[in-house]
Parts: C-alpha cells; sequence; structure tokens
C-alpha cells in the first residue's frame, strides 16, 4: 500500500502533522476509504502503525476538548520524566499505548455513523512528521 492505494479494501492515506502533540480531524480519510470501498452497510477500521501516535473518537464540536485532552495527557505524561528509553520520546510511545491504535465506525448506508458531535481524529505524540493511517472497509 502507497500513496491512496487500495488493496481488498485496505487504503493508506498520508497524515501530516505539524505539532509536537496535535489531534488531526480524519473524517474526511475515513469517508474517503467508504466511497472508494463501495462498502454501503458494514464496518470501517482504522489504524495507525506507529508507535508515537494513535487515534480516538472524541468531540469535533468545540475545539477546546481536543485542547483539554492534549493539555492533560501532557500533564499525566510529561515529555521529560527521566525515562530510560535513549531516543527521548518514551511519553509519546506511553500516550500512544494508551489511547490505542484502532477504532472502528459503523458504515450505513455508505456513511461512517458517528454521533451528532464524534469525529474520528488521528492523534499525533511525537511530531511534526508525516504520518500515515491505513483504513479497511468491510
Amino acid at each position: 500500500m502507497k500513496g491512496n492505494t487500495k488493496m481488498a479494501n485496505t487504503f493508506e492515506y498520508p497524515v501530516p502533522t505539524n505539532s509536537r502533540t496535535e489531534f488531526v480531524n480524519i473524517d474526511h480519510l475515513v469517508q474517503k476509504a467508504i466511497n472508494e470501498s463501495g462498502v454501503k452497510d458494514g464496518t470501517c477500521h482504522v489504524f495507525v502503525p506507529h508507535t508515537t501516535a494513535a487515534v480516538t473518537i472524541n468531540e469535533n464540536a468545540d475545539p477546546s476538548v481536543v485542547s483539554d485532552f492534549l493539555n492533560e495527557i501532557n500533564k499525566v505524561i510529561p515529555f521529560n520524566d527521566n525515562y530510560s528509553h535513549l531516543e527521548g520520546n518514551s511519553a509519546a510511545h506511553i500516550k500512544s499505548s494508551l489511547v490505542g491504535c484502532s477504532t472502528s465506525v459503523i458504515v450505513e448506508s455508505g456513511h461512517a455513523k458517528l454521533g451528532t458531535w464524534q469525529s474520528v481524529f488521528f492523534c499525533e505524540f511525537d511530531g511534526p512528521r508525516r504520518r500515515k493511517v491505513w483504513i479497511k472497509v468491510m
């Protein structure tokens, strides 16, 4: 899978990030995968193949929710806390594991079935970087 390629309804899309920690709304990529798959009713699985990034579903209406999330997770898991990992990004690895590398969304009538205020977010914890997300629609 390279670029925006398709393999058995599995799609890979680039997700560039601009900050050390940030949430990137990827609803458009989820919907693009659903559209390209042709699946009308099923499941869409979103997977992040990185050990210092994650994916989650959370509120999209008020940007302060994302800001509060990032502020609090950075307090609980600080960037520098005498970690042993020599690369210097242990906090990002811990945050990634706690949030998780995958999520699933119901597909109904050709659309992601999310709650009124929900969106799918790519979570960057060690940026900025050029990342990718894999999406499989079944």
